[in-house]
């Protein structure tokens, strides 16, 4: 799938472009996104794109490290490229996102993380700009939040309204870190999927850090994967389908055919065409663009508008946990690498998913965001489901035998989470408890106790 400008005429070529993602064993690499609040050390309000203390001069600053090259749309940079396949790139409200580069192991992550936060920590420094990783948004409200100048945020902040509640929170609001994984095959894909997707309320317990909302709790523990359920049901959730007999590279693109378009990118502008679909873009009789037809790169950029809970591309997304703390900013990876590039890992995974149903899958998807490692599931909670699932991680972290320096393998990146779920205890819960107690009731006193 090399030319990326070829003229897409029949859907066979949509499932040839995921497919095309498969690699053998020895090419799997792990990808890790992780965003964060910027905000002013001072007033503590989230940056504006404009001005001295700004998140374009927070961009501007950091093009001048050797590894960085500015990208602008209409005159705005609006992010930055690494020459080894990494970016920095802005989420609609100003979150500042490193896309990692595909790395080989989970210390290289752990490095590129390391790197990347000195390197924005140093020019944050200059201009008396902190971060923040958190789920959502504390303090300010939505409003308060100013956008960032990217074309197609403003024509997914118009159709947002339309179609749920919860949607320009989640643009502006929310911050997560995800993981990239790859496939040796269609089958190798749909076993990673089907777990995974189970799999990622578990996830969503873990990390859950999102308990804040307008300066108060907001009665749950990941505000963020809530809001997900009330943005758009067309393109969030668990996808059923994903569970039924002969699902694969087509059946996604059949889902991804029905999800409706929010863009066209032309020459440097984006088109609105939301709501419209791709197959009458397909047919030549797109609305937004009549007489045209898709090319791959409009495929691509079709397949990042969908928010499931798991997402596929030419690789697979684990999309369920909410932003943290540094240290668990390396969790992620090692968390989904031990359960998903291990075999024995991979089935003794499956074992555990065996008999959850359809509704058992929507139950936690609903009920983990309040109850996060207390949900009851089963007889028992999803706090020993995730004990289980780390002792799974941890065995095939171990028999990667990636070392470090020091001979340490990647299982040492899963020891703050065996934290969480052995004391059952939230980040958000350890804050609910700071803002009750020590903070008496100030969120200012968050920002204060948890900046990078």
């Amino acid at each position: 799938m090399g030319d990326k400008s070829a003229v897409i005429e029949n859907k066979q070529q949509l499932v040839d472009y995921i497919a095309s993602g498969s690699k053998p064993k020895s090419d799997w690499r792990i990808g890790t996104e992780h965003e964060k609040f910027a905000f002013c050390s001072k007033s503590l309000k989230t940056l504006p794109y404009e001005g001295e203390k700004s998140v374009r001069a927070l961009l501007d600053d950091m093009a001048q490290f050797d590894e960085w090259t500015p990208v602008y749309e209409n005159d705005n940079i609006i992010a930055l490229k690494g020459n080894d396949g990494s970016s920095v790139t802005l989420e609609p409200g100003g979150q500042v996102e490193l896309s990692g580069a595909p790395l080989e192991t989970i210390h290289q992550t752990c490095k590129e993380v390391g790197t990347h936060l000195e390197q924005a920590k140093k020019v944050a420094a200059d201009l008396d700009v902190s971060f923040l990783g958190l789920g959502y948004q504390p303090k300010w409200s939505v409003d308060d939040i100013p956008w960032m100048p990217k074309g197609r945020y403003k024509i997914m902040r118009e159709y947002m309204p339309k179609v749920g509640t919860l949607g320009v929170d989640m643009m502006k609001a929310t911050c997560t870190v995800q993981v990239n994984l790859d496939f040796a095959s269609e089958a190798d894909m749909v076993r990673k999927f089907r777990t995974s997707i189970a799999l990622q309320p578990v996830a969503t317990a873990l990390w859950a850090n999102s308990p804040f909302r307008n300066g108060k709790p907001n009665g749950l523990l990941s505000f963020r994967s809530h809001i997900w359920t009330d943005t758009d049901g067309d393109r969030c959730g668990t996808l059923p389908f994903v569970f039924e007999e002969g699902f694969g590279f087509e059946s996604y693109v059949d889902y991804m055919l029905n999800v409706p378009m929010y863009f066209v990118y032309r020459d440097g502008k984006y088109i609105d065409a939301s709501g419209q679909s791709f197959k009458d873009f397909i047919d030549g009789k797109l609305p937004a663009l009549p007489g045209e037809r898709p090319t791959i790169t409009d495929w691509e950029d079709h397949l990042t508008t969908a928010f499931p809970e798991v997402r596929l591309k030419k690789f697979l997304e684990m999309r369920g946990a909410d932003g943290g703390p540094w240290g668990r900013l390396c969790a992620l990876p090692a968390f989904w690498v031990g359960l998903l590039y291990d075999e024995q890992a991979l089935d003794q995974a499956e074992q555990l998913i065996k008999g959850w149903s359809l509704e058992d899958n929507e139950y936690l998807r609903e009920r983990v965001p309040y109850t996060a490692l207390n949900t009851e599931f089963k007889g028992q909670t999803i706090g020993d489901i995730a004990l289980d699932l780390l002792d799974i991680a941890q065995g095939g972290l171990k028999r990667r035998g990636n070392l470090n320096l020091s001979g340490q393998d990647e299982s040492k990146f899963l020891e703050p989470l065996y934290k969480i779920a052995e004391s059952g205890e939230t980040q958000a819960e350890i804050m609910l408890k700071e803002f009750e107690t020590r903070w008496k009731g100030d969120i200012d006193q968050l920002f204060k106790d948890h900046a990078y």
